[in-house]
């Protein structure tokens, strides 16, 4: 069974930055942030791989967040930079064994998800 447990939101003002982290539990997975803003369906936000070689991000946050982990066990961080009131959301990492894309129906294990407020 995988565990992820998320931290570091808040409410920020536009402009400001935001970290994120996800710790997984368990044998290293790729693993996916993904968000789900007010009356809007979950979408992806970034993804890493299990080793941290490579990152994938979503159009509307590239330049702005970046994603890392250092090893294949540890926490996986979401730096979110210039944050505009569009990011506000409710922020969750998962897990896959598969992918660190955008594929929601592949990733296995989620966490409770944290809020991400950012005010004009």
């Amino acid at each position: 069974q995988v565990h992820l447990v998320e931290s570091g939101g808040g409410l920020v003002q536009a402009g400001d930055s935001l970290r994120l982290s996800c710790v997984v539990s368990g044998r290293a997975y790729h693993v996916g942030w993904f968000r789900q803003g007010p009356g809007k369906d979950r979408e992806f936000v970034a993804g890493i791989t299990s080793t941290g070689s490579q990152p994938f991000y979503a159009d509307s946050v590239k330049g702005r967040f970046t994603i890392s982990r250092d090893t294949a066990e540890a926490p996986v961080f979401l730096q979110m930079d210039t944050l505009v009131p569009e990011d506000t959301a409710i922020y969750s990492c998962a897990a896959s064994k598969v992918t660190c894309k955008s594929q929601r129906p592949l990733y296995a294990s989620w966490g409770q998800g944290i809020q991400v407020t950012v005010s004009a």
